[in-house]
């Protein structure tokens, strides 16, 4: 399994809008194929002015996520940054499984 993190810091004043196009946003992601499932979490303890949330998204291989981010990736940040500029920061990171360990 591979995990596709994104680590957002949204500003206060657009807080709100910004939420509401991630929850869309997030929806898209997931009709692309091999993503089976997203976890939106918030930072309980946000540095001053902003809302910090972590989206991790669930794919079957890593094969689906070179094919989005090959294909898919750029358009997808484009929206964002293109309806929030300079309004938020986002940085990524890629997690592989190791072992299933239960529970």
């Amino acid at each position: 399994m591979i995990i596709y993190e994104v680590n957002l810091n949204v500003r206060l004043d657009i807080a709100a809008e910004y939420e509401a196009w991630l929850k869309e946003h997030i929806r898209q992601m997931l009709g692309f194929e091999g993503f089976l499932g997203a976890f939106w979490l918030e930072d309980t303890q946000p540095a001053e002015g902003m809302r910090c949330w972590v989206v991790q998204y669930r794919l079957r291989d890593r094969k689906s996520l070179d094919e989005y981010l090959e294909h898919h990736a750029a358009g997808m940040r484009r929206d964002g940054l293109e309806r929030f500029p300079g309004g938020f920061t986002a940085t990524r990171r890629i997690l592989e499984g190791v072992e299933d360990i239960g529970g």
